[in-house]
């Protein structure tokens, strides 16, 4: 069809007017533009739009009652899409969608939710928690405006920024005797049950981080929550090895757990803000990204990773 959006305009605005002179008056171009647009209606929709008389103006044909029906609706979705577009340009939505790795909530997504709340005003936060393959197919569907995830799994076709390094380190259960020390090796949790956050992408890294020195260890239970892993260790079920810790003043660790750093040294995920806008952000996403990044410079490595002295997990920029 070589029909456009201007020129269904032109005759939507003929079929309001009445007139094909008043319809080139309202919109300031020429009677030659609107026949133009009329004949090229016509040819879409197979008959006469109009029935038109000499001095008395045009009529909607049945045929052009059915176009316009059409029409109508098509502009009418024009309209509101400008509107959503200028909304992303100048403001914040009335819903701002955001995907996180599961874990992520209560360990401090709900404190950066706080802050941008803080910032932007009252508006409605979305936040869809999700493993890392969700995150991906959220972001290919365009359900989510950004995620927050591990550099783990799938690559992301999305833009991506990064955030900071998290490495890995050991959660164990107090009364075991190497919550006493202040590091541990891999060797020494292979020797242990291990408590497994058993999500898509996560336990592969998780095991992989033993394989890496030839170890395979004895998984005694499997969980696809990160509470329950803490709470598992707790209760001496095992160990577990993870990478964030809590963030949230409502979700800190309990007394029958300790965390420890890993001596041995082992690939460092990336916390990534991911979305699906690429080099055109809108501003509330720049303001979001931005507040995450400023979230993890003010926390410090110290804070949100349990690291030895010298191997701080890094803040990075895009």
């Amino acid at each position: 069809m070589r029909l456009s959006l201007r020129q269904i305009r032109y005759v939507a605005e003929v079929a309001r007017l009445g007139s094909i002179q008043a319809a080139a008056r309202s919109l300031a171009i020429s009677q030659s533009s609107i026949l133009a647009a009329i004949e090229r209606a016509e040819e879409a929709a197979g008959g006469a739009v109009f029935d038109r008389r000499p001095a008395r103006g045009v009529t909607v044909t049945p045929v052009g009652e059915r176009f316009l029906h059409a029409a109508r609706g098509l502009l009418a979705a024009q309209a509101e899409f400008v509107r959503a577009i200028d909304v992303l340009a100048e403001g914040t939505p009335p819903t701002v969608r955001i995907g996180c790795f599961e874990p992520f909530g209560p360990l401090f997504m709900t404190s950066v939710v706080r802050r941008y709340l803080d910032e932007v005003g009252p508006v409605e936060v979305s936040l869809m928690g999700g493993n890392q393959s969700e995150m991906h197919d959220w972001l290919a569907a365009g359900m989510v405006d950004v995620a927050v995830a591990y550099d783990i799994g799938p690559s992301f076709a999305a833009s991506c920024t990064p955030i900071c390094g998290v490495p890995t380190h050991a959660i164990l259960p107090a009364s075991d005797p190497l919550a006493t020390l202040p590091a541990v090796r891999i060797m020494d949790l292979a020797e242990r049950p291990l408590v497994l956050l058993d999500l898509p992408h996560t336990s592969h890294f998780l095991l992989a981080v033993f394989e890496l020195y030839g170890r395979q260890p004895r998984v005694q239970m499997r969980t696809r929550t990160y509470e329950t892993v803490r709470s598992a260790v707790a209760a001496g079920l095992g160990v577990s090895v993870l990478n964030m810790r809590p963030l949230s003043s409502s979700s800190p660790d309990g007394r029958g757990l300790v965390r420890r750093p890993i001596l041995d040294e082992l690939p460092v995920p990336t916390l990534m803000v991911m979305d699906i806008y690429g080099a055109h952000k809108p501003r509330f996403v720049r303001r979001l990204i931005d507040l995450i990044q400023r979230f993890f410079a003010e926390m410090g490595p110290r804070n949100f990773a349990v690291t030895l002295p010298g191997r701080e997990g890094s803040l990075l920029r895009s």
